[in-house]
């Protein structure tokens, strides 16, 4: 089969190339192995990628790329020719038989000091000869040296130089970049196009650390992690990694790697001397190694300058306060339950958290001052989550059961703010609480002392997801916020809020503005990132940096961390992996899990997510997000293929496989669309013919069949038909069609969760009439014939075992699987004893909403099917306090 890209470049190049076939790809070029029919010889012809060649155009790009031209070095490889032909830009260098430096450390791991410093000198004085000559490399990596017959050429030279001056202020501004992270210095992760000389030294460098040491000097799982590393860190020393790394390549390295351009060498000649000079030393080689021992408080890193008394001062009293000097300082804090959400006390002397002080009491808020040995409980509090603080540090807002509510940190009156909180609750300058309500999800404030709701934003733009996390800025008249979007389209905004007009910021989610003038935000990756930031303009005034990874970030998306103005900062650092990455896996009953195909992952965003096994538990129905797009899938279990099933451009959610298991269920909604207005649809489980439209008659989240196929149950959506009230009832409607009846479906309270058992005798659901979300069964469908209770303490999720005499549901609370006994006495339900199975680990995602479909039991009922995180590991969350973090801001980011 022919290669049209090659038969057009064929064309173009008629009578000059022969171009053969394709031989490589890098970040700016794709390479092609040609023949030269004039010179008959073999040639690399590299052809600028479509998107670069548009935005840097043929002239400028060829006239730039002239200054390479005259470059003649044993160890730079010429240009041979360039040009544009069918819009195609390419340019023609020598065809180099033999592997690159990137394929020699990539077999080879380390290569030995003497071949590594061999090399390194070559590259530096091909370098000092363009630098003479006014040309900078600006690419210099593994992947651009070549070894011919041993010797290495340094290949593309001059090419980044052509691309960036050609493709001036439009390359910035479409998003495209120069360089590769890896080696990228100081100066180009920064965004500053004033390069030199000293730029292609770092690059050197750091090239010639990775063939010592067997990585570069900065890794990272995505480039903004590497190149915030870059901006901030400090790399181990070679010497110390690797003890045959002589002084003075050791001392040339570090100064090759000086964060500031006239710290490092001047010529390039001058690093490839000191390599050669064993008597040559810079500086002073200091590993950061943070100190041993157990306790309450584990130092992970201390600032420099720091002595060893005031570090084991510090490790023995505890952190000091923020005001008692500018070090940074990081610290491990040691809670009794491993960490979810936590908020720091505005002065940074404390936190709040959800923790377990006494098993009898199960999880609460507790306050861990840090002049205190001990955390203590605050009153109230049972069960609350995502804690926020006053402004004043007095009392501490929560939210529990959908209530958001108010408790003095000394104890006292527990005070209720609303009945329909959902999260992402920020206590505002201006006296309010601004949250995000259950249903519509955008963002409502309450007077802190109580009163009348006010609605602030509403989901009313294009790709508008749920809102959240809104700060008010100093003024009261400005405000930041999380839009998470539909699409992927995760963004921070900004928002006059005597207006109501919105900004779009940049993209990220749960925003800080932090005193020093700094915008501190995260990404679902599990970095938090910081910018300088305009409030009035509501505008970045320079580049986002990541500043910490390995941010924990729960399924929700939601990364948890918090940051006070005067500039202290808390996160949870544990296992994170790709986002919206999941793969399959068997939870047996002890809690063990193992993937079902290990390898194997599916995107997965927006809410309402879920699967289901299919009758005989051979298939799974499942939810995956592909291309912004949300649709029904399946899978032969354990290894076979998956399969998409909808193909509609609006998103399927919570699919339900018929009896026999040859249709499935799913409900249907367009995510632009205010309101959203779900309809209930099905389809053949096979992939054959149509859909079919199954009820429309109001917003329905799921349906399904009862096991005899007579009755068609139906979960209303948590929005009314003006999509702002919640309404979730669950009704049922005869399969020949009809009104649908209610079945269990209350003004005051919320019924969902429905699942029929696999006899088709029982319902069990979810209510939060006490005051809780709780599991309860009835007959079906004769619901008024009776009424129990099982789970106490909360339940979600009920599931039904296929032996008759277990009902399986989630603890909300503490992330447990729990099983009901039962056993069935003529026309009555018998509910006998509750047992805790497993607490669900780290990585397995498990939510205390209502509108998902979590978990499935396998038909032997002694494995559950869930899905993880795809990539993460089990591991301890620890809660990370960094002092001072508004000093790091300003090294980092200066803003003044």
């Amino acid at each position: 089969m022919s290669d049209p890209i090659l038969d057009r470049l064929n064309g173009a190049l008629s009578g000059r190339y022969r171009v053969l076939r394709e031989i490589g790809e890098g970040g700016m070029a794709t390479v092609y192995l040609a023949d030269d029919l004039k010179h008959e010889r073999k040639v690399a012809l590299k052809v600028l990628k479509p998107e670069l060649a548009a935005v840097v155009g043929a002239d400028r790009f060829l006239a730039e790329i002239k200054t390479t031209a005259n470059l003649q070095h044993p160890h730079i490889l010429p240009l041979f020719d360039s040009g544009e032909a069918d819009s195609f830009l390419f340019y023609v260098m020598p065809y180099v038989e033999g592997e690159t430096l990137r394929d020699r450390i990539d077999e080879e791991k380390q290569l030995p000091v003497d071949e590594a410093v061999r090399i390194a000198v070559a590259v530096a004085q091909a370098l000092q000869h363009a630098h003479d000559r006014g040309v900078i490399h600006r690419d210099i990596k593994p992947g651009n040296i070549l070894m011919q017959d041993g010797q290495p050429v340094v290949s593309d030279f001059g090419i980044a130089l052509a691309v960036g001056s050609a493709g001036g202020a439009r390359l910035t501004e479409t998003g495209l970049s120069v360089g590769t992270p890896y080696y990228m210095s100081p100066e180009q992760a920064t965004g500053d196009q004033r390069v030199g000389p000293s730029t292609d030294i770092y690059a050197l460098a750091a090239v010639l650390y990775e063939m010592l040491v067997g990585d570069p000097p900065y890794t990272g799982s995505t480039a903004q992690a590497v190149l915030g590393k870059i901006i901030q860190g400090t790399p181990t020393p070679a010497g110390d990694v690797r003890k045959a790394v002589p002084p003075n390549v050791d001392a040339a390295l570090r100064k090759g790697l000086e964060k500031l351009p006239a710290d490092r060498f001047t010529r390039a000649g001058d690093f490839a001397q000191a390599l050669g000079d064993p008597g040559f030393r810079h500086g002073q080689a200091v590993a950061a190694r943070g100190p041993g021992g157990q306790g309450f408080w584990k130092a992970l890193a201390l600032g420099l300058g720091i002595t060893t008394a005031a570090a084991l001062l510090a490790l023995l009293a505890g952190p000091p306060a923020s005001d008692v000097d500018d070090t940074v300082e990081r610290f491990v804090v040691d809670l009794p339950m491993g960490p979810s959400s936590a908020a720091l006390l505005p002065d940074g002397r404390g936190v709040v958290v959800l923790a377990t002080l006494d098993d009898a009491r199960g999880p609460e808020l507790v306050l861990r001052r840090w002049a205190d040995l001990d955390p203590v409980p605050i009153p109230g509090t049972e069960n609350g989550g995502q804690p926020e603080l006053s402004p004043e540090g007095e009392e501490v807002a929560f939210i529990v059961d959908d209530e958001l509510k108010v408790v003095p940190l000394a104890g006292g009156v527990v005070r209720t703010l609303t009945d329909s909180a959902f999260c992402c609750a920020r206590w505002g300058t201006d006296g309010y609480v601004y949250y995000s309500p259950v249903g519509p999800r955008n963002i409502n404030r309450v007077p802190a002392q109580g009163g009348p709701v006010e609605v602030v934003t509403q989901r009313d733009q294009p790709q508008d997801g749920a809102h959240g996390d809104l700060q008010v800025l100093p003024g009261g008249v400005r405000g930041v916020f999380t839009v998470w979007g539909a699409g992927d389209f995760d963004r921070i905004e900004g928002i006059d809020l005597e207006t109501g007009e919105r900004t779009v910021i940049t993209p990220g989610i749960n925003p800080y503005v932090t005193e020093s003038g700094h915008l501190v935000f995260a990404s679902v990756e599990g970095e938090i990132l910081a910018a300088a930031f305009d409030p009035d303009a509501l505008e970045l005034t320079g580049p986002a940096v990541p500043v910490v990874e390995g941010v924990v970030v729960t399924p929700g998306s939601y990364p948890l961390y918090d940051v006070t103005p005067e500039g202290t900062l808390i996160y949870v650092r544990g296992p994170v992996a790709a986002s919206n990455q999941w793969e399959f896996v068997w939870l047996d009953r002890s809690g063990a899990v193992t993937a079902v195909d290990p390898g194997e992952s599916f995107g997965l965003t927006g809410g309402n997510r879920g699967w289901r096994l299919s009758p005989d538990g051979n298939r799974v129905a499942f939810m995956r997000t592909e291309e912004d797009n949300t649709d029904i899938w399946t899978k032969e279990l354990p290894d076979g293929p998956m399969s998409r099933l909808t193909f509609a451009s609006e998103r399927e959610i919570l699919p339900q496989w018929s009896p026999d298991g040859r249709s499935i269920l799913y409900s249907q909604y367009d995510p632009d669309a205010n309101p959203i207005r779900p309809t209930l649809w099905s389809r053949p489980a096979d992939g054959t013919g149509g859909a079919e439209l199954l009820f429309e008659g109001f917003d329905v989240a799921k349906g399904m069949w009862s096991p005899d196929g007579d009755w068609l149950l139906l979960r209303r959506a948590g929005l009314d038909q003006a999509g702002q009230e919640p309404a979730r009832d669950i009704y049922i409607r005869s399969r020949d069609g009809g009104e649908p009846i209610p079945l269990v479906a209350t003004e005051t309270f919320w019924e969902q969760g429905p699942a029929i058992s696999r006899d088709g005798r029982w319902l069990a659901y979810v209510s939060n009439e006490t005051g809780r979300q709780e599991v309860f069964v009835r007959p079906f469908p004769d619901v008024d014939a009776g009424k129990w209770q099982v789970s106490t303490g909360g339940g979600m999720h009920p599931i039904w075992a296929h032996n008759g005499r277990e009902l399986f549901f989630l603890s909300p609370d503490r992330g447990e699987v729990r099983v009901a006994d039962f056993t069935v006495e003529g026309s009555g339900f018998r509910r006998g004893p509750v047992r805790t199975l497993f607490a669900i680990p780290a990585s397995v995602w498990w939510s205390s909403a209502g509108n998902h479909d979590l978990f499935d039991v396998a038909p032997d009922d002694e494995r559950f099917l869930m899905v993880r995180v795809f990539g993460a590991e089990e591991g301890v969350r620890d809660l990370i306090l960094v002092q001072n973090f508004d000093v790091e801001l300003q090294r980092i980011l200066p803003t003044n």
